[in-house]
């Protein structure tokens, strides 16, 4: 068996559903009729998109990877966002979808101009220096004039 680790370590895992029991048994027998990827199809139906994600954060429903027992089976297609675990031994199936969380903005310095001088067109920095002279170089080429 092979393990393949992911390239994106910030990617986590929402649960989408989890049917048990009764609920799970037509599931069960459709893994077996069809195969998992009609699973998928049948259990996607549950994903409220932005809704399902915030549920699923408030109720703690979140993992770092897939969550998975010894006698699972795991099925994650190439290019899906959504991953199916399911135990026959258990009587459960299971589907969570890919999670990538926003990066924490950057809080603005205070005190800091909101363009960086580099930001700005020479231009402007030409104009800024003619507007007050105070911001010119001094020394021996204060006073003339610069074409930019």
């Amino acid at each position: 068996m092979y393990v393949f680790e992911r390239d994106e370590p910030s990617t986590r895992w929402v649960s989408v559903a989890f049917l048990q029991g009764e609920e799970a048994e037509e599931l069960l027998a459709l893994i077996d009729r069809e195969g998992p990827i009609s699973a998928i199809y049948q259990l996607r139906q549950y994903d409220r998109g932005d809704a399902t994600v915030e549920a699923a954060l408030a109720d703690g429903y979140v993992y770092d990877a897939v969550p998975a027992g010894s006698t699972d089976h795991t099925i994650e297609p190439f290019g899906s966002p959504y991953a199916l675990t399911y135990s026959d031994t258990f009587g459960y199936v299971s589907l969570l979808k890919r999670y990538v969380p926003e990066p924490d903005p950057v809080p603005a310095l205070a005190g800091r101009p909101s363009v960086a001088p580099f930001e700005r067109s020479p231009q402007a920095v030409a104009d800024a220096w003619l507007a007050n002279p105070t911001l010119a170089p001094s020394g021996s080429g204060a006073g003339r004039a610069v074409a930019m």
